[in-house]
């Protein structure tokens, strides 16, 4: 087992695992250092210079997302310097963008930290975006990017379809695809992770942006597959406006979605869906119920065909829609309760 290595952190001695990055080590220790091309799951870049801190030994600042903890080292994330740096840094991004960044976005964040910025020359450098791309999905505002990219990134590491990458040169560099395409006729998932990790909002959720604020979360489970992915839902009043993943690490998607989870909520109030069982009359017309009655309908019906024809005569078929562990009831029902082994499971064809 590697021995813990001994830092020295902004004037106070703690300890470090072998490997650690100067980022992780202070953002444990309580140190408030803005990162704004960070992400926990992708390799260290150092593309923003937001995490740029002090490292003795070191002439220039240095960035603590992608510089390893080591023996001894002394690390100061708070001074005249850093403070200075940061403060020059965000009037520069400023400079370069048409409008300030919402306050709610790790850039509005990390703006708000950095303090009154310098009065620097607005700069003419416009991006190409893609305002010709039909998805209805996944949007992308040019005049919030900061080519810090974490979108691009993702792309390519996390997910492993390249399907954005920055595109162009020098100050018309830009988030594009190969050829210009829209998403949709590329190797694009929309799985919308490039909406998470973006700190500006540069990438944005379509449906959402023209849906009102949310005003709360609610975390839950995805229902469209087994997997149990965990997701929050953005609700405004009693409608869901949108949804993210959990945080990274917290869950079994580890702050990531696919394309459903993520954006097929219209189900969620759509005037045809049903909200109450149904159970067919005698005239042959179905009729709201209480779930009491229609389980008992359920049981008896089966039952009835049981003891009829015999138990296999019956047939039970879950869905790959299920979790686990409802999947498991099923197989029980048919075979403990109904004496049947006669179950399937649609992942399985």
């Amino acid at each position: 087992m590697s021995e813990e290595l001994s830092i020295t952190l902004d004037g106070r001695r703690c300890t470090a695992a072998p490997g650690e990055s100067v980022l992780d080590l202070a953002r444990r220790e309580g140190a408030e250092v803005p990162a704004l091309c960070h992400d926990p799951r992708l390799e260290p870049a150092g593309a923003c210079r937001s995490c740029l801190v002090e490292i003795g030994g070191q002439r220039r600042l240095q960035p603590a997302c992608a510089t390893a903890v080591r023996q001894d080292m002394v690390v100061v994330t708070d001074s005249e310097r850093v403070r200075r740096h940061r403060q020059v840094l965000m009037s520069l991004y400023l400079a370069d963008l048409p409008r300030r960044p919402a306050p709610d976005t790790a850039f509005g964040r990390a703006l708000a930290a950095a303090g009154p910025t310098l009065p620097l020359q607005p700069t003419e450098t416009p991006r190409a975006g893609r305002g010709d791309d039909p998805n209805p999905y996944v949007g992308f505002d040019a005049d919030a990017c900061i080519l810090c990219a974490r979108c691009t990134r993702f792309c390519d590491e996390i997910e492993g379809v390249s399907a954005i990458s920055l595109v162009e040169r020098g100050a018309h560099t830009s988030v594009g695809t190969a050829g210009g395409l829209g998403l949709l006729d590329t190797s694009c998932e929309l799985c919308g992770g490039c909406i998470d990790t973006c700190p500006t909002g540069a990438m944005f959720d379509i449906k959402a942006a023209a849906k009102p604020p949310a005003e709360r979360r609610v975390r839950t489970t995805c229902n469209f597959c087994g997997v149990g992915c965990q997701l929050d839902l953005h609700v405004a009043g009693e409608r869901v406006v949108g949804v993210s993943p959990a945080p990274p690490g917290e869950t079994v998607n580890d702050g990531s979605l696919c394309v459903k989870g993520r954006f097929a909520t219209d189900f969620i109030h759509h005037e045809d869906r049903l909200t109450q069982p149904l159970v067919r009359g005698g005239d042959g017309r179905l009729h709201p119920a209480t779930w009491p009655e229609a389980l008992r309908r359920a049981a008896e019906g089966l039952l009835g065909v049981r003891d009829r024809h015999g138990a296999d005569a019956l047939g039970f078929i879950s869905s790959s829609r299920c979790t686990g562990e409802e999947n498991y009831l099923v197989q029980k029902l048919a075979r403990a309760v109904f004496g049947t082994n006669n179950c399937h499971q649609c992942a399985a064809t």
